[in-house]
């Protein structure tokens, strides 16, 4: 494509609600925009920092606010494209499109003339007139000049632009490694093989198999849908355990062997943050987080370990019990936990995992949410056939209250495919924003849930774990839609890492609660029996999460790590006494969330988010109507649109009228006592 401008990914998006032109682009594009993109933005950046004038906040910090648009446009396509419709050609051009975007990121940073004029508008802030959130985006612009190596000497400027560009290029690749392992490896069942599955994991197995040309053979592949769900309903032992040490031995060793990614990474993570100053990496994570140092974060953890840990001793105890008295003849293992676990709550509870599926279509849990909003924040979601996604699956939705205002647009990708990522997340296409008229914003979920066969995937069965990750991510979505602030960098989830969970894990509590389950026809006596055994289980999730956070920040902050990151794990979990029938929620060699996903020395945060959500559902649930409009209309304005405008803890405060109760995480993991 000779003339730049004729690209289509570098147009306006002029669809219906800002959507994106999905239908136009051509991966032989990207490259080509981005060049172009990264071009137009540096003039920008040319002629803020070429001002004859002084720095002042309109014309430095508001017009850098303004600048890179069709940058940010693109960017942000190539990353939803990336991580959720990842195609041989998206791949390809991954690396040099993190590298290119790496390089012009850093070359801002360096810039000297714009840093100065950055640190004027600085010491300048309190005596400029500015509002608080200005104040608030001076500052945080401020400490991202700095922390990007604004501050550095020219040598040392060259040598952070190398660490920060191998950085990029390592996450690539760890990220491409974990998909390709995940994808490589399949469960390949006979029909004597599914005793003990759900019907619904069977179809699904049996579609994914004859999608393949395998029809009549059953497909269980790595994804963690089908993964938990097996261990959980499989009576097939030795195939548990197959497929356990499958998943689990992911990336690590072979031809997509993670851990020299891994040490490479902890030794230039170290190299940089000593470069600007700090002890380690995780103090230079977590310096503009609530914790905002290692030793506050680990010390939350910590307060959780024991007692999680003391539980999932009894817990153990229990299943090896069930396990002597049914005869087996032998010891709890991993492989082992979730379906004898599953045992006890149909014993206990009377509840049955398979039954409570049968209630939660994909589709009605997906409006359960919506419905959900509603009652809380008024919002209302119509679906939009006429703007189309990137892939069949994806549905649009707009989003408005309930006087008809626009409120923003939903895209929803739940179904597993080979070319996504693992796991669920939630991305901004378009992020809101008042500089120059009401921006509203364009923000997409996606999730990995095995499938229904055609032609009615909205048929597709969710566990309660899968509904209640919905839910999860449907609270990020939330907090991008609601968000009302000014300034498109303190937009909506552009907030601390371990505040950024809060909504998202505050929304789970309304999957679980009575009206919600009642709603989707759950009956009263399954009702009842999920409810009881909410406080079962606890002491394997706390320890298998915990567990996670506590070697996360361990490693960033032990420069030894990087030597040999294997031993030290290892050395780690033994100091730890870690469970052996429990292990890691992630194992570090598909650790994407801290190699690949931006919560490096922070995988606690959700831990530390759960703890504020613990406290502010408990308000719900003391007012008597988890629905209490008043409270509901103060999280939406106090929690949700407020955005990165102030400190999280002000946010909170506002909310509640004082500081998080410390306890209140404990007594929701029902770890208070025992």
């Amino acid at each position: 494509m000779t003339d730049p401008l004729a690209n289509p990914l570098l147009q306006p998006w002029d669809g219906p609600l800002g959507a994106p032109p999905f239908a136009q682009v051509q991966e032989e594009d990207f490259l080509p925009a981005l060049t172009t993109a990264i071009s137009w933005h540096q003039a920008e950046i040319a002629s803020i920092a070429g001002q004859d004038v002084s720095a002042t906040f309109d014309n430095t910090i508001a017009a850098l606010e303004r600048s890179g648009a069709a940058l940010a446009r693109l960017r942000r396509l190539f990353w939803t494209l990336s991580s959720a419709q990842g195609t041989s050609g998206i791949r390809a051009i991954e690396g040099d499109m993190s590298a290119l975007l790496s390089a012009h990121s850093v070359a801002i940073s360096h810039n000297a003339v714009l840093a100065a004029r950055i640190f004027a508008v600085h010491a300048a802030r309190h005596e400029s007139g500015l509002t608080p959130e200005q104040i608030r985006l001076v500052e945080s612009s401020h400490a991202g000049f700095l922390r990007g190596g604004a501050a550095l000497p020219p040598t040392d400027k060259e040598r952070f632009a190398a660490i920060d560009a191998r950085l990029s290029a390592l996450s690539v690749q760890f990220g491409q490694n974990v998909l390709a392992a995940t994808a490589a490896c399949v469960l390949d069942l006979g029909s004597e093989d599914l005793v003990g599955l759900p019907p619904a994991m069977c179809d699904a197995a049996a579609a994914r198999a004859a999608a393949r040309g395998h029809v009549g053979r059953y497909h269980v592949t790595l994804d963690r849908t089908d993964y938990e769900g097996f261990l959980t309903f499989s009576q097939r032992r030795d195939l548990r355990e197959m497929l356990w040490r499958a998943f689990t031995d992911r990336c690590d060793g072979g031809a997509y062997d993670n851990w020299p990614i891994i040490a490479e990474t902890l030794a230039l993570r170290q190299e940089r943050a000593v470069l600007l100053g700090y002890a380690d990496h995780a103090h230079y994570a977590l310096e503009d987080s609530m914790a905002h140092d290692p030793a506050a974060a680990a010390d939350l953890m910590r307060q959780l370990w024991e007692p999680g840990k003391r539980r999932a001793a009894e817990e153990a105890a229990e299943l090896q019990a069930l396990i002597d008295a049914e005869g087996g003849d032998f010891i709890l293992a991993p492989w082992d936990w979730r379906f004898y676990a599953e045992q006890v709550r149909r014993a206990r509870y009377a509840l049955d995992g398979a039954a409570v599926a049968a209630y939660l279509r994909l589709d009605s849990v997906r409006q359960a949410a919506f419905d959900t909003a509603a009652r809380l924040y008024g919002l209302v979601f119509t679906r939009r056939a006429d703007i189309a996604g990137y892939h069949p699956d994806v549905s649009a939705w707009e989003v408005t209250d309930k006087d008809g205002g626009a409120v923003g647009l939903l895209f929803t990708d739940y179904l597993a495919r080979p070319e996504k990522h693992g796991g669920a997340w939630m991305g901004s296409l378009r992020v809101q924003e008042a500089m120059d008229g009401d921006v509203r914003p364009v923000v997409y979920l996606v999730a990995n849930f095995a499938a229904a066969p055609p032609p009615d995937r909205g048929a597709t069965r969710l566990s309660i774990d899968e509904a209640r990750t919905l839910f999860h991510e449907f609270g990020h979505a939330l907090h991008g839609l609601l968000s009302r602030v000014t300034y498109p960098s303190q937009s909506g989830t552009a907030v601390a890492r371990d505040f950024v969970e809060f909504p998202s894990k505050f929304m789970e509590n309304w999957i679980v609660s009575r009206e919600v389950l009642a709603g989707l026809g759950v009956p009263e006596d399954l009702i009842i029996a999920i409810r009881k055994a909410e406080a079962y289980g606890q002491g394997f999730a706390t320890v298998e999460l915990i567990g996670c956070s506590l070697v996360d920040l361990a490693v960033h902050q032990q420069p030894a790590a990087a030597a040999d990151p294997r031993a030290f794990v290892e050395a780690e979990l033994g100091g730890l006494d870690l469970p052996p029938a429990v292990g890691l929620r992630h194992r570090f060699p598909y650790f994407t969330h801290i190699f690949d996903g931006g919560y490096s020395a922070a995988y606690y945060s959700y831990a530390w988010s759960e703890a504020l959500d613990a406290d502010a559902f408990e308000t719900f649930v003391e007012k008597g109507d988890i629905f209490d409009p008043q409270l509901a209309a103060s999280f939406r304005d106090e929690i949700l649109a407020a955005g990165d405008s102030r400190d999280p803890m002000e946010s909170f405060r506002a909310f509640l009228g004082r500081a998080p109760d410390a306890e209140a995480l404990m007594r929701a993991r029902h770890l208070d006592s025992g």
